[in-house]
């Protein structure tokens, strides 16, 4: 898969223990990913808790930054990071595969949003699921910044699920899991909010690593369905906790069409053409809906679902009404 411009800074740092490419290297325990887009205002808070959740386990930590105008590479410089690759914006899906690439070899790899903090332990916790038979994914549970369970757990997506109704709470009728009970114990899920997973080096080789063409959103519902359509398991492991601070991708209309065109896409490339157009039009329903109420943004998903020369480039779906 394409890398863009990336080129790796070789740099020094204390977050992990690198160990040296070249035939009859011992394997790391783990492979940490992290990408970044203008990202200097939490990335620091990560990287810090790094060390105490991996709790002894040795790690070769890669930072892609996807092409960020702040301050996030002269951060990171003056802290010493071992790996920093800096890339243009490939999505994030392009900078976890650009990061696997170049990490040290290891069975499991750990991606990573840069706007969450790890709490101690998580990671050993996560791989112990991951060495459950069929597991290819661990979830962690997700606090929110003020210490509230963050719903982080979701179901497959059905036509029913698309019809906007995600308010009722109703599982028939919403793909984000809110029963609170639900996050008590450790248990399969569809798929996970994509902040935060270790995925086994097994799986992600058979999937061929992440799918770059949703650029942004969807992509962690992509990989944990086609993984299990490969029989590999999503687990939820309540054991691992992190805090996911929220809004690093900020909000736009051009994010929330984004987010609208992809989960069509996920959908259509499960189903067969006649399911996808369904979903297609109760998409559009469901964001004429929340215009009704006010929500500008979901205007401009509706002009995108419709008229395909609108929606964005770095999607690659413009050419045909059902996006795919």
């Amino acid at each position: 898969m394409a890398d863009g411009s990336a080129r790796e800074a070789a740099l020094t740092g204390p977050n992990a223990e690198v160990r040296p490419r070249g035939g009859g290297a011992t394997k790391c325990d783990v492979a940490v990913v992290v990408v970044t887009h203008n990202s200097a205002h939490v990335v620091g808070s990560l990287l810090d808790s790094i060390p105490a959740a991996l709790a002894g386990l040795s790690a070769d930590v890669v930072i892609v930054d996807s092409g960020s105008t702040d301050e996030t590479l002269a951060l990171l410089a003056s802290r010493g990071e071992r790996k920093v690759i800096a890339s243009d914006n490939v999505g994030y899906a392009g900078g976890i595969n650009i990061g696997v690439r170049n990490a040290e070899p290891a069975d499991s790899i750990l991606v990573l949003n840069p706007d969450v903090v790890l709490g101690p332990g998580s990671v050993p916790a996560l791989l112990a699921a991951l060495r459950l038979p069929g597991v290819g994914i661990a979830a962690p549970q997700m606090r929110s910044a003020d210490g509230s369970l963050f719903y982080s757990l979701r179901r497959e997506p059905t036509l029913l699920r698309a019809a906007g109704l995600n308010w009722t709470g109703i599982p028939l009728l919403t793909e984000k899991v809110t029963d609170p009970s639900a996050y008590s114990a450790g248990c399969d899920a569809a798929w996970a909010t994509g902040a935060v997973l270790l995925v086994s080096r097994e799986c992600h080789e058979a999937l061929g690593g992440w799918d770059e063409s949703f650029f942004l959103y969807s992509e962690e519902t992509q990989l944990c369905l086609e993984a299990r359509s490969r029989g590999w398991r999503t687990r939820y492991v309540p054991e691992a906790v992190v805090t996911h601070l929220g809004g690093e991708s900020g909000t736009s209309k051009v994010i929330h069409s984004m987010m609208v065109l992809n989960r069509v896409r996920v959908y259509r490339r499960r189903h067969h053409f006649v399911l996808g157009l369904c979903y297609f039009w109760l998409s559009v329903a469901s964001e004429l809906s929340w215009v009704a109420r006010g929500h500008a943004e979901s205007w401009h998903a509706v002009v995108c679902l419709l008229r395909p020369a609108r929606r964005p480039a770095e999607l690659g779906c413009s050419t045909s009404l059902l996006p795919s």
